[in-house]
């Protein structure tokens, strides 16, 4: 019964993102990756455990300059509605378990914003009584208990099924060749859900610092909920937070990469989102995302552009034709060295901000 129930609403869920579609042909493309300079962080030192999955080659931990300064992570934080960073009041750092103790000040709007017991609450309508405002369909559903429930119980996993995902472990190490010009940085989660590669990236010790952020309570409270049940995880070196994709909670220039896994179909709008991530993002830094695309023999299916706009309207999610769509999204928003990889419906894309 319950593997029905995942299977049906896995199915839900694809349909109202890809049509009633089935995966193309298989198609790979070569995996290349965009030169860009490694940084001199400074950044907390960090530790480079192996993977499980030995898809790509990392560097060893010797190789990732970091110099020691403790407390980093906390200065990325700013105020959604000023951008400007944030007065600390509480803890001195940022980790898994100070969101309940931790409260943040903006020195311009005087707007205090707080922690609870799983996440810091870091949205714009963050501590109004009186308002609240709804999300299209594609964001809200990802809000109720039973899909955050679901998501890595069968939901997740289906993606390889009808999309040609290549599961979370080779998605991880297919970011990580992206990712090798940040390595030692702080990163983003964007979109986590149940913190799935947050999780990744916190256990990898890749990452001077994780961010593992959702418009979802339950998603973050799941994600909250594996992190306590899974032994000697490095709860110092991740942080769980709500926000907007579209009005993130960073200073401007303060992160060195930001990750969204099969999210960005999901955004109410995409163009708003990577615009926000190419401003959080320093001279330099790395943007990955995973998606499908609906092209090859979906190119001669009648009225199908028409059709995306509709689903549009109805869902909120954003169907793409084309890697072109992708690319002009990317330098739409002021990011260059598009590359892509490419499996039956599921492309990677990475795109970097200019240094």
């Amino acid at each position: 019964m319950a593997t029905r129930l995942i299977s049906n609403l896995s199915s839900l869920s694809l349909q109202s993102r890809l049509g009633n579609s089935k995966p193309n042909s298989f198609k790979l493309k070569p995996f290349t990756t965009t030169t860009t300079p490694i940084f001199k962080l400074s950044l907390a030192a960090i530790t480079v455990r192996a993977s499980s999955t030995a898809f790509v080659e990392t560097p060893p931990a010797d190789q990732i300059e970091v110099q020691n300064e403790a407390n980093n992570s906390n200065r990325i934080l700013a105020c959604p509605v000023c951008f400007d960073p944030f007065s600390l009041i509480g803890f001195p750092g940022l980790s898994v378990e100070s969101p309940s103790g931790s409260s943040f000040e903006c020195s311009t709007c005087k707007k205090t914003y707080f922690g609870n017991e799983t996440h810091l609450e870091l949205t714009v309508s963050s501590g109004a009584k009186n308002y609240g405002e709804s999300m299209p369909a594609s964001t809200e559903i990802f809000r109720t208990p039973l899909v955050s429930f679901l998501y890595e119980r069968g939901w997740r996993q289906s993606f390889s099924v009808w999309g040609g995902f290549p599961g979370p472990e080779k998605e991880f190490e297919l970011s990580k060749d992206f990712l090798k010009p940040v390595l030692g940085g702080s990163i983003i989660d964007a979109s986590c859900g149940s913190g799935l590669f947050s999780r990744l990236f916190a256990k990898s010790g890749l990452f001077s610092h994780v961010v593992a952020l959702d418009y979802s309570e339950n998603m973050l409270k799941q994600c909250y909920e594996f992190i306590k049940q899974e032994a000697n995880f490095p709860k110092e070196n991740i942080t769980l937070v709500r926000a907007d994709i579209s009005r993130l909670p960073f200073a401007t220039s303060s992160v060195d990469a930001v990750h969204a896994g099969a999210a960005l179909h999901c955004w109410p709008s995409p163009s708003t989102a990577v615009a926000e991530i190419s401003r959080v993002l320093r001279p330099g830094g790395v943007f990955v995302a995973t998606t499908y695309i609906l092209d090859g023999p979906f190119d001669f299916v009648p009225f199908l552009k028409d059709g995306t706009k509709r689903v549009r309207q109805v869902s909120g999610s954003q169907i793409f034709l084309s890697e072109g769509q992708l690319e002009d999204l990317c330098t739409a928003c002021g990011l260059v060295g598009f590359t892509t990889v490419r499996n039956r419906l599921f492309v990677m894309i990475s795109a970097t901000k200019p240094s």
